[in-house]
Formats: structure tokens, C-alpha cells, sequence
């Protein structure tokens, strides 16, 4: 069962609260600025983050780092969220949105990408090549064979099976969450942030979008400031979840702004959680949660559901946490 808290924000807008949650290690992981650090969304991001540790302990680059990262899921057919193995849209299509951005702000994007397994290299290399921020559909596709991507069908078996039985027996989309169907989960989304030992700091952000969306939907993965934000003298955010509601809040350029502005990378997820919950009707029936990176090293995480986890690696921890969300799970 699913209850809201209930609390008082200084608006003056009371809320349903159920008890305060312990102080998160991530609070006091990071005092003496150790880094490099990794973190990265949902279970999927533990391994993401090992291919990111490798190039991070050795002194490498931030972005590096997180593209070789978020490559894990995106080749993973048993994440049905990311890449190879995605559930498909209404048509039967895998397509795939992708993000990447540096701590000097440059950025890439592709958005409606298909038959490329690694969406966040494609997006890379939108930003080293080309003299846009974002490419999409048959334009994106010629991009990336241009510059030497395999085409490969990404629809496996198993999901091209499901989809024939959703076409059969349900042909009904829905954007909300799914708290008790975990398999067709809408939301889990790959998004990473990395800082590596010089202080660089970058993301990078994946995603085959929502089940059975509309052919042509992009969600917020691609949109700079949406699904993904990096200013490398502050911090960096990205977000996961129904993307519909972080594109009309600029949720990861929000919480990088509530950083500039004092709060901790926590306090940043939260409030950007709250935006959400003051300015978007029906947010209850909905997961978005938001990962956060300062430069001195401190995370943070927020979401609106339970459940939402992250992934953290350094030299002293690899970890998975639990999210503090707005509501919660009795």
C-alpha cells in the first residue's frame, strides 16, 4: 500500500508525513572530498558503475567513464529499459534517447534512435562531430553510420513476445508507474554521474523510453537540462521516471541550480521532487526520482515513489541505497 506523508512546506502547503528517515550515509561519505566517485541509477547501475571504476581509478577522464558506464545496460538484454533488449512502442520498434554531457557544458544528445545498440556513444560523438546538441530519428540513424555504428535489430525474442501479447490482449498505453507488474517497469532509465580525480565532473543519461509509447515519442533522456544537466563549477544531475514530467519542470537544471544556490545535492532532488508535486496534476500515479553530484564529491538522491535505487562506487564504498521518497511504503 502506498501512503503520501504528510508535512508542512514553507509555502505554507501541508502534505501527508509518516516519520523521518534516517540520515543517509551519503551525508557524511564524502566530508574530506574523496574522489573520484561514481553514481548511477537503479540496480542496473552497480555494474555500470564498475566499467566506469576502471577508468576512474586509473586517473581517467569523467566522460569517459560515463559513456563506458552506461554502455553496460545498454547491452544488457535482461535491463528491458536501456538499449538491446528494450521493450519496444505501440509499433513494435525499439527506440532509443540518449545524453552526455562535460564539465565545460558541451553536450550531445540523439533522440527516436533505432538499430544502434550504444545510443550514448552516438550522442557523443553529436557533440565532438557535429555542430548540434542533438540529432534525432533518420537523421541521427545516418549520423551514427556515418561515423562507423553496426545497424543491428535491438527487438529481442522476448520482448517482440510481449509486445505481440500486449497487441493481442491490452493495447492500451500507460505512462503511470507500475508498482506491483516490476517487469514492464515504464521508468528505469540509465543515468550516470561521474567526478574523476582532477575535478572533472560529467553525466550521461540512456533510455529506451516508457513500454508501448507512442511511435515517436522522445522522453526527457535526451533534452539538455531535462533528463540531464552538468555545470562543471557547481554539480550535476539526471533523472529517470516518466520523463513527460521532468521535461515540464527542467528537473536536472533545477536541481543544479538549487545546488549553485547553497542546498546539498539531497535538499536539491528533494525540491525538485516538490516542484513536481505542486505544478504537475496526477504526479502521484507517477515515479520520477533525481540523482545529484556536487564537486566536492557529496550525493544525493529524492523521488516521488519507493524503491528508487542508486548506485554509488568509490575507492572506500560500492553500495546500492534506497531513495528517500515523498511517499511511502507501509
Amino acid at each position: 500500500m502506498i501512503t503520501r506523508r504528510s508535512f508542512l512546506t514553507k509555502s505554507g502547503l501541508a502534505v501527508a508525513a509518516v516519520g523521518i528517515a534516517p540520515k543517509s550515509f551519503s551525508d557524511s561519505l564524502f566530508q574530506n572530498k574523496q574522489i573520484p566517485v561514481v553514481i548511477s541509477t537503479w540496480r542496473h547501475g552497480l555494474a555500470a558503475n564498475e566499467a566506469a571504476w576502471k577508468i576512474l581509478s586509473d586517473g581517467g577522464y569523467s566522460l569517459d567513464a560515463v559513456e563506458m558506464g552506461v554502455k553496460v545496460p545498454e547491452a544488457d538484454p535482461k535491463v528491458m529499459t536501456v538499449g538491446y533488449g528494450g521493450i519496444p512502442d505501440a509499433d513494435g520498434n525499439v527506440t532509443l534517447d540518449a545524453s552526455v554531457m562535460d564539465e565545460k557544458g558541451n553536450a550531445g544528445s540523439v533522440g527516436f534512435l533505432q538499430n544502434i545498440k550504444h545510443p550514448v556513444s552516438v550522442a557523443r560523438k553529436v557533440m565532438e562531430n557535429s555542430p548540434h546538441v542533438m540529432l534525432t530519428g533518420k537523421g541521427a540513424n545516418k549520423f551514427a553510420k556515418e561515423n562507423g555504428f553496426k545497424q543491428e535489430n535491438l527487438l529481442t525474442p522476448e520482448m517482440k513476445k510481449l509486445w505481440k501479447k500486449w497487441k493481442k490482449e491490452d493495447q492500451e498505453f500507460s505512462s503511470k508507474i507500475n508498482i506491483e507488474d516490476q517487469i514492464l517497469e515504464n521508468h528505469d532509465t540509465i543515468g550516470m554521474l561521474a567526478l574523476d580525480k582532477n575535478g572533472r565532473l560529467s553525466g550521461a543519461c540512456s533510455t529506451s523510453g516508457m513500454a508501448y509509447k507512442m511511435h515517436g515519442r522522445i522522453g526527457d533522456s535526451p533534452i539538455i537540462g531535462a533528463g540531464l544537466f552538468v555545470d562543471g563549477d557547481v554539480g550535476g544531475a539526471t533523472a529517470t521516471g516518466s520523463g513527460e514530467l521532468v521535461m515540464k519542470t527542467l528537473g536536472s537544471f533545477l536541481v543544479v541550480e538549487l545546488m549553485r544556490q547553497g542546498k546539498s545535492p539531497k535538499e536539491a532532488c528533494e525540491e525538485a521532487v516538490l516542484r513536481i508535486s505542486k505544478k504537475i496534476p496526477d504526479y502521484e500515479h507517477h515515479q520520477v526520482g533525481f540523482i545529484a553530484l556536487n564537486t566536492d564529491g557529496e550525493y544525493g538522491a529524492y523521488c516521488i515513489q519507493p524503491d528508487f535505487t542508486f548506485a554509488v562506487k568509490s575507492s572506500k564504498v560500492t553500495k546500492l541505497e534506497n531513495a528517500e521518497s515523498w511517499f511511502k511504503r507501509l
